[in-house]
């Protein structure tokens, strides 16, 4: 796989995804939870950009109705109906996932969504919540839906749409096959959790030598520390975490590069 996109010249011809000094920009969202032994460390070792190639697309994970509810509340307002909230934090990301992916569709960027695959055992283990009473309507029709993808991200006829059953949306389902088969070298990853399905993903889309672009803005978890310290340790090793508006400029460079190579 990497010598394949080697010979198409990738490397070479790539746009930048981020620039170079961002690493050391001052107030990303982990600063404040690193300790005077961390930020030594990474003013002798800091953490430099990954890259991107040419040819990416969007992953969007688990942007389902468990972890958004069906209306704005405060984490542990939902809890009692949707135990699988994220609270206001995945309303407050969605506005920016939007923005993402109108840009996405828009410059004609290949577009996947990942949910979760209903009728197997979890990969988790049993939390309170998990089981709906059988005489409680209102709690198993929440259940049915608990996978549906929400209407403000919702698929477009060409999108594909994957169902998982762990937390990596490679694991169990064709997606390196789809990437590889589309010519795909750099994914773009957005949606929850920023600490669970979102690392996974990502680490494992690294392993599969992919380079990898986390938004910041459209990521989230339900807790403040697990999104923050994720994200710094995703950009050390796996990805480039950026700003959405990098991310959108990268996309728009990406697009104008392939159709520049395809009118050759």
């Amino acid at each position: 796989m990497s010598s394949q996109r080697e010979s198409h010249g990738y490397l070479a011809r790539a746009p930048a995804a981020v620039d170079p000094a961002r690493a050391a920009a001052p107030g990303r969202i982990w600063d404040r939870f690193l300790t005077e032994q961390d930020r030594a460390h990474l003013a002798l070792q800091p953490s430099s950009p990954k890259g991107a190639g040419t040819r990416p697309a969007l992953l969007l994970v688990d942007l389902y109705r468990w972890v958004f509810g069906d209306k704005r509340e405060d984490l542990l307002d939902s809890l009692s109906n949707w135990p699988g909230s994220c609270g206001t934090a995945g309303w407050d990301a969605l506005p920016h996932i939007q923005r993402l992916l109108v840009e996405a569709r828009k410059l004609r960027i290949p577009i996947m969504h990942v949910t979760g695959l209903d009728g197997l055992p979890s990969w988790r283990d049993a939390m309170p919540g998990d089981t709906a009473p059988e005489d409680d309507e209102a709690a198993l029709d929440r259940r049915r839906r608990r996978f549906d993808i929400v209407d403000e991200v919702a698929p477009i006829d060409g999108e594909v749409v994957l169902r998982k059953a762990a937390p990596s949306a490679f694991w169990g389902t064709p997606l390196a096959g789809l990437l590889n088969g589309a010519d795909i070298d750099t994914i773009i990853v957005a949606g929850e959790s920023t600490s669970g399905c979102v690392r996974a993903t990502v680490v494992e889309a690294k392993s599969y030598r992919f380079k990898v672009i986390v938004p910041e803005e459209c990521v989230f978890d339900r807790h403040e520390v697990t999104h923050a310290i994720n994200l710094f340790d995703m950009d050390q090793k796996y990805a480039d975490v950026i700003g959405l508006d990098n991310t959108l400029d990268y996309l728009k460079r990406c697009s104008a590069h392939n159709l520049a190579k395809e009118a050759q």
